[in-house]
């Protein structure tokens, strides 16, 4: 992962913090147990990064979303 792609997980993990009334921490837990950061942030970082916030934290949600249906 490099630098740019690292400090976007850590603003994303921050942004949905903040939108989903969490502690920083309890999100990067729930994004590393459905493999949000290494399956999505990190491999489409190069298009993510381009979109607001409010974008990229609805498409976590989904991505969320997804998963959980899938179990």
């Amino acid at each position: 992962m490099s630098r740019n792609e690292f400090e976007f997980v850590i603003y994303m993990i921050h942004a949905c913090a903040n939108k989903w009334n969490k502690t920083p921490a309890d999100v990067y837990r729930q994004l590393r147990a459905n493999k949000c950061i290494t399956d999505y942030l990190v491999p489409f970082y190069d298009v993510l990064h381009t979109q607001g916030t409010a974008v990229v934290v609805s498409d976590i949600e989904q991505y969320s979303k997804v998963l959980e249906g899938s179990k």
